[in-house]
């Protein structure tokens, strides 16, 4: 955090913003619901129709302390890891784990933290049309989503803690994801979007079933009302904390994201990142 507050309080800096296109969902308008996702057995099946938006995604460098979890529904912030090249599953499940539970603490202020998966992308901007297995060439997503509906984050809260959940959802609980660099961020950088330039109206559940957890997630209608945001140049050293679901509902509940092609630097080589997915508990 200290660095970020040098660069906040310095001279101006020069942006590096991107005229791009977003995917959204493609309403057909008949109120058909979205076709379901399936994940699992070494492989994802995506075959929802979305369509091509323009929009500027800014870059946010050096205004990083304008935004946080509860005002726009996304946090960048500064943290060392031990972790270098997140191989190693178990040194993830448990040194970085510890790591992240740490930082959201920190955070947010909670006083639990339970990680409930973590993905890690290598792969290529056209992963999903690889075939059979294309999960081991797991790259970014460039669909305009929120991995929870307000109704899919409570269903995760009762698949993880069945025996606890008719307790915990009296109380505040959020899903928030932890994503980093692996290798510094040139290719497909993630978007995140202002939580209050997104009205719940342009969220539509769609049912996304992996390794046979019954989810709902959210896709997007396209509104050129949505702001997007991003940090240009990402190192290993800058996490971006995505809000997912928030039961609170006076802050910000959810944020828009989504990997977009940024033209200078399509030939670079494929992003690496990882990203931990995690459900916040508070006391009260």
């Amino acid at each position: 955090m200290e660095e970020i507050a040098k660069l906040t309080n310095g001279t101006a800096m020069d942006k590096h913003n991107v005229s791009t296109t977003l995917n959204y969902w493609n309403d057909p308008g008949d109120g058909s619901h979205p076709t379901p996702i399936f994940i699992g057995k070494g492989r994802i099946t995506n075959e929802r129709a979305h369509n091509a938006h323009h929009f500027i995604v800014n870059d946010i460098t050096g205004e990083e302390d304008q935004h946080s979890l509860d005002k726009t529904g996304f946090e960048y912030v500064r943290h060392q890891s031990c972790e270098e090249d997140f191989i190693d599953e178990q040194s993830i499940q448990l040194a970085y784990y510890d790591e992240c539970k740490q930082l959201l603490k920190t955070v947010t202020g909670a006083n639990r933290i339970l990680i409930f998966n973590h993905k890690v992308r290598r792969g290529p901007t056209q992963w999903h049309h690889l075939g059979l297995y294309n999960l081991k060439n797991r790259g970014p997503v460039t669909k305009t989503h929120v991995d929870q509906s307000y109704f899919g984050a409570e269903l995760r809260l009762r698949w993880e803690l069945p025996d606890e959940a008719d307790e915990l959802v009296k109380k505040r609980y959020q899903i928030v994801n932890i994503w980093r660099p692996i290798a510094t961020i040139l290719k497909d950088p993630i978007a995140v979007a202002d939580a209050r330039t997104v009205a719940d109206d342009d969220l539509v559940e769609a049912d996304m079933t992996e390794n046979d957890f019954p989810g709902k997630q959210w896709v997007v209608r396209h509104n050129p009302e949505h702001q997007w945001h991003y940090k240009y140049r990402m190192t290993r050293q800058d996490v971006l904390l995505i809000k997912c679901f928030d039961s609170k509902t006076s802050v910000a509940r959810r944020a828009l994201h989504s990997a977009f092609e940024d033209a200078a630097h399509r030939d670079e080589e494929s992003r690496q990142s990882i990203e931990v997915r995690c459900l916040v508990l508070y006391d009260r």
